[in-house]
C-alpha cells in the first residue's frame, strides 16, 4: 500500500508538471503530508472517509458510494467499485449514518445506466489505480464518463474541479434529496441567482434531528440550460420540497475544466455567501490545494518523529491527520450558527465547534489538544459552554447544533476540568455551574443515580447500568476537584462521595463490578465475559478497570497488588472461545481486552500502578504494532472522531493520560528514536529513546531534563514548559529498577 501511495504522488506530480500553465502541488520528500494515507480506515471497521477537508473544518468534501450500510457510514467503502457523487459533509470514524449534504455528480452522454442499489442515482465505476488522496485533496477518474474529479476545501467552502471530455451533453447534478443510512431530508430549496450561481438550503433529520445547511454554489463556466426536479417530476425554479435537484447542462471541449465552489453556513444564505467571499473569492483551484497543503503541513509539523520505518511514519502522520477531523466548525464567518436550542446564535469572539463525540474523545483526544491545539482549546471549551447556555445542560454527543444523547456519562465535564487546571482561559464560574447542573438533572437516570448511589437494571435494551454508574462516578470526581479548587467545600464533599459510587456495584464475594436491581441485589446468573445490556458496548471484564479516579482503591478492593496483577494478566490472556458471540464493537481483541472500543484504552497502563511497568511496555508495543496498519483496513475498530488516533499518538510517544483530567501522563516505551513536540512561544519538548531497536523495547532508565526520574509519569506542565525526556532502552524487563517508582497522588490534579 505504501509503494502504491508514493507512486500516486509521483504520477500526480508528473501529471501536473505536463501543464506549464498550472501551479503544481509541491510534495517534497520531506513533506509530512506525503506520509498521510487518508485511506486508512476506509475498509474494515474504521468508518473513515478519504475526501478533502481542513483541520476541524466545516466541510468534509468526499466521495459517496451512494449505497447504505454499516460499512458505508462515512459515505465511502474501499471495497466498493462505484461512486454516485461527492457530498459536502461527513462524519469521521463513527457508527452513526448521518450528514451527506449536497451531492454533486458530473455526467455526460457516455453512460446512463442506473441501479436500484443506489436509488437509481447517476453513478460511475472507478478504480483505485485512478484514485489519489492527500490532506486537503482528493481525485478520482469517473471511468464510465471519462471525467476526472478533483476536490479540495477551505474551512467552510468545498471546491470541485471536473475535467471533461468533448461532449455536447455534459451535465452537473446537484441533488438535495440524496440521502443514505439515517439521514432524511425534511425541506430543501434551490433558486438561481444567475447563470453561474445557485443557492438554497437542505434541512434534514437523522441522528441529529434538526440539521440545517445553507449553501451558495458558484460555477466557473455559465450553464447553458438546466432541468429542475421535485420528487423526480420536472418543475421550475425556485423549487422547494423534501426531494429536489437541479441538472445543469454544458457543452464541453476535450479536457475542459469546470470548477465549482460551495460555501456553507448552518445559519442562513447570507452566511454561506460570506464563506465564499471570505475564503474562496476566485476559481484558482490549484491555489486552494496549495493553501490546504500548507495548513496541514503546519499542523503535522507540531510533532516531528525520527524513524527509518516508512510504514510507521505513515501510520503516525495519518493518526495526526485523523485526530484533527473533529470537532468541526459550526459557525460561519459572521459568527452565526444553528444553536442547540434550534435558534440562530452568534458566537462573539470565538469559533463555535460541534461534533463532540465526548464518550470517546475525553479519554485521549482532548488531552492531546491541550498540547498541540492550544490555540483552539479555548474555543472548544466556549463551544461546549455555548451548548450549555442554549440548552441548560452540557453536551453528551452533539452534532450540527443538536444533542443526539448518544452514549453515556457527562463527559464534557472532564474536558472542561482538564482545560481549567491546565490554565486555559474561559468563564470559570459559568463552567463550574454548567458542570454541576449537568450532574444534577433529573433525566438520563441521573435522578435514580442520585437517590440510590448506582443505576439499577432496567427494561431498556441499552440499560448500561454498570457503565453509567462507573462513568458518572468518574465525572463526579472531576467536579469535586473543580469545586475544591474554587473553594466550594460543600460541593466538594458531596461530589467526592458520589465519586465512590462505583463501590456500590462492587461484589466483594466474587471481585466483580456487577449489575444490581432496584432492591440492591446483585443480578444472577452472572458471567463476566458475556455482553449484556448492563455494560455499554462491553462486558464486565472490560469495564472492571474503569475507576481512573481511584485505581489504588480498585487495587485494594481486588485484594491487593498480587491479586490485581493476576486479574490484569487474565484480562489479556483469557481469549474468547470460537463459540462466543462477539458484538460488532468487540474488535482488536487481546484476551478480553478490546482495543477497537474505548473502555479498554487505559487498561494496559495499569501495570504501572503495581510495579510491573514492563508489562505495560510490552502490551502497548504489541497494540501499536498489531492494531494499526498502513492500509485501508488499518483500524481495528471505529476511529471515533480522533480517539483511536490519539491513543496511537500518545502511546507511540511513550505517554498516556490514564485519568484524562489529572494533568499527568503515564509512561510506556516510546516507538520512535526521537520525537520533538513543537509548542507555543518557540518551546519544544524532546523525547529520545537511546538504544531503541526491534529487540530493545523495554525501558532501562528515564531522565527528565538531565535528572533521573523516579516515577512512571510526567506532568502536563513539564511537557508544555518545554524540556527533554530521555529513555535508555534494553532487551529485557527492568521492573526491579522501578519498584520504588511513585504514582500520581490520589485526589490531586497536577
Amino acid at each position: 500500500m505504501k509503494k502504491i501511495f508514493y507512486l500516486h504522488i509521483i504520477l500526480l506530480l508528473l501529471f501536473w508538471s505536463c501543464d506549464q500553465e498550472k501551479v503544481s502541488v509541491n510534495l517534497p520528500e520531506q513533506s509530512l503530508t506525503s506520509y498521510v494515507n487518508t485511506f486508512i480506515g476506509t475498509d474494515g471497521p474504521g468508518n473513515t472517509y478519504p475526501g478533502a477537508t481542513l483541520p476541524f473544518g466545516m466541510v468534509q468534501l468526499s466521495p459517496d458510494i451512494g449505497i447504505p450500510g454499516w460499512d458505508r457510514i462515512a459515505g465511502y467503502y474501499y471495497k466498493d467499485s462505484i461512486i454516485s457523487g461527492f457530498s459536502h459533509t461527513h462524519l469521521t470514524g463513527t457508527g452513526a449514518g448521518d450528514l451527506y449534504d449536497i451531492l454533486v455528480m458530473p455526467t455526460n452522454s457516455r453512460f446512463s445506466k442506473k441501479v436500484k442499489e443506489n436509488n437509481y442515482k447517476p453513478f460511475s465505476t472507478y478504480s483505485h489505480d485512478k484514485e489519489f488522496a492527500t490532506p486537503g485533496y482528493y481525485t478520482v477518474d469517473l471511468l464510465d464518463y471519462g471525467i476526472k474529479a478533483e476536490l479540495t476545501a477551505t474551512d467552510r467552502v468545498g471546491i470541485h474541479r471536473y475535467t471533461f471530455p468533448k461532449d455536447t451533453a455534459a451535465a452537473i447534478h446537484v441533488d438535495l434529496g440524496y440521502a443514505i443510512n439515517w439521514d432524511k431530508p425534511t425541506d430543501t430549496y434551490i433558486e438561481k441567482i444567475d447563470d453561474n450561481t445557485i443557492q438554497g438550503y437542505r434541512m434534514s433529520t437523522g441522528w441529529a434531528k434538526d440539521q440545517r445547511i445553507y449553501f451558495v454554489m458558484q460555477f466557473s463556466k455559465p450553464f447553458t440550460t438546466y432541468q429542475v426536479f421535485k420528487d423526480e417530476e420536472l418543475t421550475t425554479l425556485p423549487v422547494q420540497g423534501t426531494n429536489t435537484k437541479i441538472i445543469l447542462h454544458y457543452s464541453t471541449e476535450e479536457n475542459e475544466q469546470i470548477t465549482i465552489k460551495t460555501g456553507l453556513s448552518t445559519a442562513n444564505i447570507k452566511g454561506a455567501q460570506k464563506s465564499l467571499n471570505t475564503e474562496a473569492p476566485d476559481f484558482d483551484f490549484d491555489h486552494y490545494i496549495r493553501k490546504a497543503q500548507a495548513i496541514w503541513e503546519r499542523e503535522l509539523q507540531k510533532i516531528q518523529i525520527t524513524t527509518t520505518d516508512d510504514d510507521q511514519k505513515s501510520i503516525f502522520y495519518t493518526m495526526m491527520y485523523q485526530s484533527m477531523l473533529a470537532p468541526t466548525l459550526l459557525s460561519d464567518p459572521n459568527g452565526n450558527y444553528k444553536g442547540a436550542n434550534d435558534s440562530i446564535v452568534n458566537a462573539k469572539g470565538f469559533n463555535r465547534y460541534d461534533t463532540f463525540s465526548l464518550w470517546d474523545t475525553f479519554r485521549a483526544a482532548h488531552p492531546l489538544y491541550t498540547i498541540i491545539q492550544q490555540e483552539r482549546v479555548p474555543d472548544m471549551i466556549q463551544s461546549i459552554l455555548a451548548h450549555y447556555r442554549e440548552t441548560g445542560i452540557l453536551p453528551v454527543w452533539s452534532l450540527q447544533g443538536n444533542e443526539t444523547n448518544m452514549m453515556i456519562g457527562y463527559h464534557a465535564v472532564p474536558v472542561i476540568v482538564d482545560a481549567y487546571f491546565k490554565g486555559f482561559q474561559f468563564d470559570t464560574e459559568l463552567a463550574y455551574k454548567a458542570c454541576k447542573e449537568s450532574a444534577m438533572v433529573e433525566d438520563r437516570q441521573i435522578d435514580i443515580y442520585k437517590r440510590l448511589g448506582y443505576i439499577p437494571i432496567g427494561e431498556h435494551h441499552e440499560n448500561w447500568s454498570v457503565s453509567k454508574t462507573l462513568e458518572y462516578a468518574y465525572d463526579d470526581w472531576c467536579i469535586a476537584m473543580f469545586a475544591k479548587d474554587l473553594g466550594k467545600e460543600e460541593d466538594y464533599t458531596y461530589f467526592m462521595k458520589r465519586s465512590e459510587n462505583w463501590k456500590n456495584l462492587y461484589n466483594d464475594k466474587n471481585n466483580w463490578i456487577q449489575p444490581k436491581d432496584t432492591l440492591g441485589e446483585f443480578v444472577t446468573p452472572f458471567q463476566p465475559k458475556e455482553y449484556t445490556p448492563f455494560y455499554c458496548e462491553s462486558n464486565a471484564w472490560q469495564y472492571y478497570w474503569f475507576v481512573p479516579q481511584h485505581i489504588e482503591g480498585l487495587i485494594k478492593n481486588t485484594g491487593g497488588k498480587e491479586r490485581f496483577i493476576q486479574k490484569l494478566d487474565s484480562m489479556f490472556s483469557y481469549d474468547p472461545k470460537p463459540e462466543d458471540k462477539l458484538p460488532i464493537f468487540s474488535t482488536g481483541m487481546i484476551g478480553q481486552y478490546a482495543h477497537g472500543n474505548e473502555p479498554s484504552h487505559h487498561v494496559a497502563y495499569l501495570y504501572n500502578y503495581v510495579n510491573q511497568p514492563s508489562k505495560t511496555q510490552k502490551l502497548t508495543h504489541k497494540i501499536l504494532e498489531g492494531q494499526y496498519k498502513n492500509e485501508p483496513n488499518g483500524h481495528c475498530g471505529n476511529e471515533d472522531c480522533g480517539q483511536m488516533s490519539s491513543w496511537y499518538i500518545f502511546s507511540s510517544l511513550g505517554l498516556y493520560p490514564v485519568n484524562p483530567a489529572q494533568g499527568v501522563y503515564h509512561i510506556t516505551a516510546p516507538l520512535f528514536k526521537e520525537t520533538e513536540i513543537q509548542l507555543p512561544e518557540g518551546k519544544t519538548f524532546l523525547i529520545v529513546a537511546k538504544n531503541l531497536s526491534e529487540e530493545n523495547t523495554y525501558i532501562k532508565s528515564i531522565r527528565l531534563n538531565g535528572k533521573s526520574l523516579d516515577r512512571m509519569y510526567i506532568t502536563h506542565k513539564e511537557i508544555v514548559n518545554g524540556g527533554f525526556l530521555e529513555f535508555e532502552m534494553s532487551n529485557s524487563p527492568n521492573d526491579e529498577v522501578f519498584k520504588n517508582s511513585s504514582l500520581p497522588e490520589v485526589n490531586k490534579i497536577y
